[in-house]
């Protein structure tokens, strides 16, 4: 694909993350929150694929023409939840890492937003289904992408203050394969029971190294 096909392909799913139409009005404003509540509390009962808008249509009280005034379809619906989910689990991650000032505490911060994470699965069973209609979509894979790059990021600095003479290119390879190895283990955690995921979590907790540093070397 060329330079040019992926920004196009970038700029669709960007404009399919985002609602129709954002109100600011506050009747509009309700209506929209109420649209979203209405979704959530579908996909929770039925799951995300089984999610149709004449039910939101039905159960919000809204003719068609004022669903699709804020949202043209589905995607946009799981886009929205899903940046809204987001949101909450990059505010774990910044708090975490703020911490983090050499190789022990950076473990330790890995480690609690495997933790919370793990707890955020688990209390917002919505999560997990929006994820997973997220995955499905070819489109929608960009807001995951993006937020898996936020938080390479929000590693990558730290990494930068713990490990100064590291190579950046080489800090920006081990924070993107850490967060992405973070992220696959706390949502296969999810998948499983209870008791599975968190002994799942504590397994993963355990292969991290005392020293990430040694991953790059010198």
């Amino acid at each position: 694909m060329t330079d040019e096909a992926v920004a196009r392909s970038r700029t669709k799913a960007g404009a399919l993350r985002q609602p129709r139409r954002i109100p600011r009005q506050q009747r509009g404003r309700e209506r929209f929150e109420t649209i979203l509540d209405v979704a959530t509390q579908l996909i929770e009962a039925k799951g995300s694929d089984a999610l149709k808008m004449s039910e939101i249509v039905e159960k919000a009280d809204l003719s068609f023409g004022a669903l699709y005034q804020y949202f043209p379809d589905r995607s946009s619906i799981f886009a929205t939840l899903a940046e809204r989910f987001n949101e909450a689990g990059r505010a774990c991650v910044v708090a975490a890492l703020a911490e983090a000032t050499d190789a022990a505490t950076l473990r330790s911060a890995l480690c609690r937003i495997a933790d919370e994470y793990h707890d955020f699965f688990r209390s917002e069973p919505v999560m997990r289904d929006i994820w997973f209609a997220t995955q499905a979509d070819r489109l929608l894979q960009e807001i995951d992408a993006d937020d898996m790059e936020f938080h390479a990021q929000a590693l990558l600095a730290v990494l930068e203050r713990v490990y100064p003479d590291r190579p950046k290119p080489t800090l920006l390879r081990l924070a993107r394969l850490v967060m992405q190895l973070l992220a696959a283990a706390v949502r296969y955690a999810a998948a499983l029971s209870e008791q599975e995921g968190r002994a799942a979590i504590a397994l993963y907790q355990k292969m991290l190294p005392a020293d990430i540093g040694e991953l790059v070397g010198e």
